[in-house]
């Protein structure tokens, strides 16, 4: 018989002496370690190397498909993703577009949304940005070859919508069309304006500041709430640049209160500057009380200044409208050159005056009744999937520094409160708003033509709640 005590000692020993370790499994076929994932993450550029991938990389920019391949990839070494799951978690986190921008259906009730970007641009304007995005001949005469007028095509559809202007000028937005007038006319010198239209606008930004930045000095007129055609005329004097008139267009003074039309200050013998804000460029049905620039004009204004992405209902520029020899000026002083407007924009501009019926003046003609049978057509399709759907009569405003205190009558898709944030956050976002616990998506400012995305959006919220 062998004797194993010499053997087993040994192995009894060196149990006892080493130290304790876990006893671990040994992995399975189905179970990885970490080493094991890190091995199997596919390559970066076999990924990309995916037809559907290189497609998106054509479409968006190799980088940025690189960046949600490489994102992928880290959820594999997480443990949140399997290896050969990586080219499908790409292609679902790429965006529609190459920009960061996201495409938002605007069913706030608030017809000229300023954080979406005012007004929307026409089907024909759209196409216009698409022509001029390639080589145009934006600033030469095809006939001569010789060097053109920059935007003629533009100016003289402004011209033509408003006769009474003498000349036309564009800038790049409405608050550049107050900055170039100011620069020009009265750098080191006085604008006389009425203490109750030194208005302030969206993210703090003042009209004060705005124009002393100009070098110009502010004389003050008046009080807060009354101001009288004396009050001008004791201010005005040889230092006077020019009179400005505001119309403050995001709030209303009501009560014991007075102000002086165009009309009484064109006699004070200096040119009167007009900012109407808005940018009607004639009177308005909807809106009688809205200043417009033929009318301010008719009445004596020398100058007129307004934005193009509010009622006008085109892309964001600045208008001025006036006198010939005062244009003139502008269109010659050197800051001028630098609130140019682009292509772009001239080519949208032009399209939105002799095109059709702009976005914005549709959702200001809007039919009551209509948008409620839109409503209804929307909660019934809505509560057949099992969602609470209703509709309510509802109040939509204009918007961005336009008609302020006018309510529109409109209708409403009401869904829980909840749904707010999800259609906000979805991938086709919706902007509703928040009322009584219940989340409201005014039809007002949305097409017909986007009902069926409206739809489709509420379905996909409703598989997230």
């Amino acid at each position: 018989m062998t004797d194993t005590a010499g053997c087993i000692a040994p192995a009894v020993s060196a149990l006892v002496t080493r130290p304790t370790q876990p006893c671990l499994a040994r992995p399975s076929s189905t179970v990885r370690t970490v080493s094991d994932v890190r091995r199997l993450v596919p390559r970066t550029d076999a990924v990309l190397a995916d037809p559907r991938l290189a497609q998106a990389a054509g479409k968006l920019g190799r980088d940025l498909v690189k960046t949600a391949v490489n994102a992928a990839q880290q959820q594999v070494r997480d443990g949140q993703l399997e290896p050969e799951a990586v080219a499908e978690a790409a292609l679902a986190a790429l965006p529609d577009h190459a920009c960061s921008l996201r495409p938002v259906l605007n069913a706030s009730g608030i017809i000229l949304h300023t954080n979406l970007g005012r007004a929307v641009l026409s089907e024909a304007a759209r196409a216009a940005v698409q022509i001029a995005g390639g080589t145009t001949d934006v600033e030469l005469d095809l006939s001569t070859g010789a060097r053109g007028r920059r935007g003629q095509g533009a100016l003289a559809a402004l011209a033509g919508l408003v006769p009474e202007a003498d000349d036309v000028h564009l800038v790049n937005n409405g608050a550049a069309a107050l900055v170039l007038a100011a620069t020009a006319l009265a750098a080191g010198r006085e604008i006389v304006i009425a203490r109750g239209e030194m208005v302030e606008i969206g993210d703090g930004f003042r009209l004060p500041d705005l124009l002393v930045s100009t070098g110009a000095r502010l004389r003050e007129v008046g009080t807060t709430n009354r101001v009288t055609r004396s009050d001008y005329a004791a201010a005005v004097g040889p230092e006077t640049g020019f009179v400005l008139k505001v119309h403050p267009s995001n709030f209303v003074v009501t009560g014991f209160t007075a102000s002086v039309p165009v009309r009484e200050l064109a006699g004070l013998d200096v040119p009167v500057v007009v900012d109407i804000g808005s940018g009607l460029l004639a009177p308005h049905p909807v809106l009688p009380a809205e200043p417009d620039a033929t009318t301010a004009l008719h009445d004596g204004a020398a100058l007129v200044t307004a934005s193009g992405d509010k009622l006008l209902g085109g892309p964001q520029a600045g208008l001025l409208l006036g006198r010939a020899d005062l244009i003139q000026v502008l269109r010659r002083h050197p800051l001028a050159r630098a609130v140019r407007v682009d292509k772009l924009t001239l080519a949208a501009f032009e399209a939105t005056l002799t095109g059709p019926r702009t976005p914005t003046d549709e959702a200001l003609y809007a039919d009551v009744s209509q948008l409620r049978s839109r409503a209804a057509e929307l909660a019934d399709a809505l509560r057949r999937q099992g969602i609470d759907a209703s509709t309510v009569d509802s109040e939509a405003a204009v918007g961005g520094g336009g008609a302020p205190g006018v309510s529109l009558p409109s209708a409403a898709l009401s869904l829980p409160a909840a749904y707010a944030e999800l259609l906000r956050t979805g991938r086709n976002a919706v902007l509703g708003r928040v009322e009584r616990d219940r989340c409201l998506l005014d039809l007002r400012a949305v097409a017909a033509a986007e009902d069926a995305l409206l739809l489709t959006a509420v379905l996909s919220a409703a598989a997230r709640v």
